[in-house]
């Protein structure tokens, strides 16, 4: 009777032992992929900061911000990332002031080519805003026949402009008026009557607006010109032509 009366706790004394068993087993397994995760976060931050050394040996600013940036984030806290902190701030300052210069630059394009009998030599900038509808230009210009000019080029019927009228302009801000008149001939542009003042504050200036009048619909817009990148050395002087 004795036995039998004991028999059912020892079941029940092991069934609670395999249990324990099975859960230390489980506890075990849960354990070794965080350990053995730890040295492949390592291993992946050393190898991101290795490529990022590289590219700081290399003054490759660019590639060398993204790679920062990106140990920063998958790895935060990290020795890695401790490290890239004391020179990216900087590397990444002068990445994006680079490129902001490069941007810039890039708004301009300059041209030698002929025209009307003579020779021409043109620096030109598109509006940045509006960012939609036609764009106009704005030309410097150095002709070998007609001298130096600056002016306002746009599309169909051009700008309204009676005799000698004032186009309401900024200069990085500061109001400015800049007589204009439209050329006799028809083209659709607006001539600026004192091109060599206006060129003297453009080469100063990051940023023009220009408030003008299409013929077209009688509709007023402000132009926005970034004129900040402009280089008076590639706009090339020209000899004017011999009589």
């Amino acid at each position: 009777m004795t036995a039998g009366f004991l028999r059912p706790s020892l079941s029940i004394l092991g069934l609670a032992l395999l249990a324990a068993g099975c859960s230390q087993q489980g506890g075990g397994n849960a354990a070794a992929p965080a350990a053995n995760k730890a040295p492949a976060i390592d291993q992946a931050a050393q190898r991101d900061l290795d490529t990022y050394r590289q590219l700081v040996r290399i003054h490759n600013d660019e590639m060398a911000t993204t790679f920062g940036e990106q140990i920063v984030h998958d790895y935060p806290g990290s020795a890695a990332a401790k490290e890239v902190q004391q020179t990216l701030p900087e590397i990444a300052k002068r990445y994006h002031e680079n490129a902001e210069k490069n941007r810039l630059a890039g708004l301009w394009l300059y041209q030698v080519a002929p025209m009307a009998g003579g020779t021409q030599s043109t620096a030109v900038i598109y509006n940045s805003e509006p960012a939609v509808g036609d764009k106009v230009r704005m030309v410097l210009r150095r002709h070998t026949e007609w001298g130096q000019s600056a002016f306002l080029f746009g599309s169909g019927k051009g700008f309204v402009c009676k005799g000698t009228c004032t186009l309401p302009a900024t200069f990085d801000g500061k109001p400015v008026g800049i007589k204009a008149f439209a050329p006799p001939s028809g083209e659709p542009a607006l001539m600026i009557k004192d091109d060599s003042a206006f060129i003297a504050m453009l080469k100063k200036a990051k940023k023009i607006t220009l408030k003008v009048t299409h013929k077209d619909n009688d509709r007023s817009e402000e132009l926005v010109y970034e004129v900040g990148g402009f280089d008076p050395a590639k706009w090339l002087p020209l000899e004017k032509k011999r009589k």
